[in-house]
């Protein structure tokens, strides 16, 4: 390269420099402008560069005022060109950001969402984001309002729940107090009764408002799988009797688990005397236990008569007791009808272990219908 040559690229890189900085100067004042403003300038900076470039270059190498003058027109004739060229770019660019700004403005508005794909791949693929965060949103509204419904039947089920044995124990304590009770010992084993009923029912309230919270704290040990379902069957099986409900089951040999012992103990339970309080007399009831690929599972099997499909997604909805197409519930006070936070707590419980529960309607052996709870834990 000659001498020439060097002189030549040292004007150039300098003209290029020193507009490219002004430009830089230009872009940091018009950074809170309209996109279009930008790209214009992009397109100026470059253009003014090579005709910068051009004219020192031109007089270095001392040509006439007429090839001048015909190259400074073509550079300029260019320049405005890509000015044009620019400005139509960015209006386009608004123009998409714009209808991106609105399609952000209706993802507060609920219902059906559809994103326009439009603009380059980059916008495209932001438009399909805005479309599965829409649909995020209305899952999250939906189950919002699941779960606000639940609230309020929690509480209108639970003050029902509590008022009922409230009156009836006013009733018999002022029968006790006036000395016109026929039975002073039955009325006390009632009041008893009720007591510990709603002590239940209290601590259940509490249990599920510190798995709500994610204040539950787990002590997980292992856990003989076996011993915990036999303990399980052996404290519901007087109840089962008592509404002859026939319980029974089997576990794996040597089945292990790592979880916390009295939570896992609580969802066993939980979902053995739900099967129970939802099984007609004569009826089956059964727990089993197995190992799987990656964790345990625990299947409860009753006889209820089945879930309607449109009620299974909200079995473990807080409050939730199911409706007229389960067997109606017949027995002794223990298994009554209750306020629909077991199956939450199990929810809670499991998940808290990192597992999940479901339920599905199974055929039961004397063809009618039956639901199946399913616990899988892993292993650790």
């Amino acid at each position: 390269m000659t001498s020439d040559h060097l002189q030549i690229a040292g004007v150039a890189a300098a003209s290029a420099v020193a507009v490219g900085a002004l430009g830089l100067l230009a872009a940091w004042l018009l950074r809170r402008r309209s996109i279009r403003w930008q790209l214009s300038l992009v397109a100026v900076v470059a253009t003014f560069s090579v005709l910068v470039g051009v004219v020192a270059a031109s007089r270095l190498m001392f040509i006439s005022d007429h090839d001048w003058g015909v190259v400074s027109l073509v550079a300029v004739v260019s320049g405005l060109v890509s000015v044009v060229v620019a400005l139509a770019l960015g209006a386009a660019v608004v123009h998409w950001s714009l209808s991106l700004r609105e399609d952000a403005r209706r993802l507060a508005t609920p219902g059906s969402f559809t994103a326009v794909r439009r603009g380059p791949t980059e916008f495209q693929a932001l438009s399909d984001e805005l479309a599965r965060t829409s649909q995020r949103l209305e899952e999250s509204r939906v189950r919002e309002a699941r779960l606000e419904e639940s609230r309020r039947e929690l509480v209108s089920w639970v003050s029902h729940d509590l008022r009922t044995p409230l009156a009836g124990m006013r009733a018999m304590t002022e029968a006790l107090e006036d000395g016109m009770a026929p039975d002073p010992e039955r009325y006390r084993r009632q009041i008893r009764t009720e007591v510990d009923r709603m002590v239940r029912m209290v601590d259940d309230l509490f249990e599920l408002s510190r798995i709500h919270a994610g204040v539950m704290r787990l002590a997980p040990e292992t856990v003989m799988v076996g011993d915990l379902v036999s303990e399980a069957i052996a404290g519901a099986d007087p109840v089962a009797r008592a509404r002859s409900v026939r319980l029974g089951g089997s576990v794996e040999e040597g089945i292990e688990v790592c979880a916390d012992p009295a939570g896992l103990s609580r969802v066993v339970s939980n979902l053995i005397m739900n099967a129970i309080r939802h099984t007609p007399a004569d009826g089956v009831v059964e727990i089993h236990g197995r190992s799987v690929a990656d964790g345990i599972e625990l299947s409860v099997t009753d006889s209820c008569g089945g879930i309607p499909p449109e009620d299974m997604e909200r079995v473990f909805d807080l409050a939730w007791q199911g409706s007229s197409a389960r067997t109606p519930e017949h027995g002794p006070a223990e298994v009554g009808r209750g306020a629909g936070l077991g199956l939450a707590i199990v929810k809670g419980i499991v998940e808290a272990h990192r597992g999940r529960v479901l339920v599905e309607n199974v055929p039961d052996a004397e063809a009618a219908f039956g639901c199946r709870f399913l616990v899988h834990l892993p292993l650790a």
